[in-house]
């Protein structure tokens, strides 16, 4: 596991005891996450004391079942959880004034009940800087999840471009596409919702899904991904369902060759501002440029949207063992939307894309 390098940090930075609240990031540290709902479901780590993981008694089988093999302290629905929390730490050491807290998704009610049970403590520490530092970098093991992650993305592709005919809802496509996974493959957890647009509604980029149908001779833009053991894919692409006008073709053969470029040009000692004006700049000398409306891409893994932000203006430094997207678009109101994206990983070579469908403008058939 990864809570070596938490307990590092504490030591590092004599700190007494570190309060992880997301449960992704307690996945990340311990192998162990579960969805406790209304509940509390924390990891608590010390300078020099064990951890434990603490959440509710219907979730303490689980946990001792997991991955993780240090202690799990349960409670019951009835119990004071924080009452029982500040017991369990103050019988493992005498040492909790100082905290660090992930502030990025603390909330104000946990805080306050924290608070009342260490009034002397200092929770000023924030661990949420630290951790997505530590997550920029992707382990062999992590890489051939989320290479397994990107080859179910391709494979929602094929089950999404056959689902398309005349008259079919979008959000019928989606429903096709998610049970067909769940069939097939066994996933049983997209990394968000599946997005299908057609025709005009592809130039809302994060719209989602509609009643609309599908009608021959327009584009069709997917976005999709899915989780494989914890960690996310996430790829774009952009069809046509019968003929296409010459338009159509333009744009996105502009944004094809704008995301090529940006694949070819990417390499570590890179900024990630460089790299986004790379498509960028083709996609404006073509004249598009005003339709380009987000960044080039973001950080993936355990979440679908992680650092570093592949954006105009971030001079973060792009580094060997990085995973991001590059994603760029073209969104015209009222007449169409492109967007092809690929999640990857940055090695000494370049950049290695998870997700394979073919980015050569596809013309489906028309179908009844």
């Amino acid at each position: 596991m990864n809570l070596d390098k938490l307990q590092q940090w504490l030591q590092e930075n004599d700190t007494d005891v570190a309060y992880i609240s997301s449960p992704t990031t307690i996945n990340y540290f311990t192998g162990f996450i579960t969805d406790p709902e209304e509940r509390i479901f924390k990891l608590f780590a010390f300078k020099d004391a064990d951890p434990f993981i603490f959440c509710p008694a219907l979730n303490y089988e689980e946990a001792k079942a997991s991955a993780w093999d240090g202690d799990v302290v349960g409670y019951l629905d009835d119990e004071n959880p924080w009452k029982k929390i500040a017991a369990e730490i103050k019988k493992r050491t005498k040492d909790f004034q100082s905290w660090a807290v992930e502030k990025d998704g603390l909330t104000v009610a946990h805080y306050q009940a924290l608070h009342a049970e260490f009034p002397d403590a200092d929770f000023d520490k924030n661990l949420s800087p630290f951790i997505a530092h530590i997550r920029l970098f992707k382990t062999e093991s992590e890489l051939a999840k989320l290479r397994k992650a990107g080859e179910e993305a391709d494979f929602a592709f094929t089950i999404g471009f056959d689902a398309l005919r005349n008259g079919v809802t979008e959000r019928a496509v989606v429903s096709q596409i998610e049970y067909q996974l769940k069939l097939q493959k066994g996933v049983m957890q997209t990394s968000f919702d599946t997005i299908v647009q057609a025709g005009p509604n592809a130039a809302n980029p994060h719209q989602g899904p509609s009643m609309n149908t599908v009608k021959p001779n327009e584009l069709v833009l997917f976005d999709l991904g899915t989780m494989h053991e914890g960690y996310a894919s996430d790829s774009s692409r952009t069809v046509a369902y019968g003929k296409p006008t010459d338009k159509m073709r333009e744009i996105y053969e502009v944004n094809r060759t704008a995301q090529q470029a940006a694949i070819d040009a990417a390499k570590p000692g890179m900024t990630a501002s460089e790299l986004d004006g790379v498509a960028r700049k083709i996609i404006t000398d073509a004249g598009y440029g005003e339709y380009f409306i987000h960044r080039l891409g973001h950080g993936i893994g355990m979440e679908v949207h992680e650092f570093p932000s592949i954006a105009n203006g971030n001079d973060v430094v792009l580094q060997e063992g990085m995973c991001f997207s590059i994603e760029p678009g073209i969104y015209i109101p009222g007449f169409a939307g492109v967007r092809i994206e690929d999640c990857g990983v940055l090695t000494k070579d370049g950049f290695k894309p998870f997700t394979h469908t073919s980015k050569e403008l596809k013309v489906l058939p028309v179908k009844e």
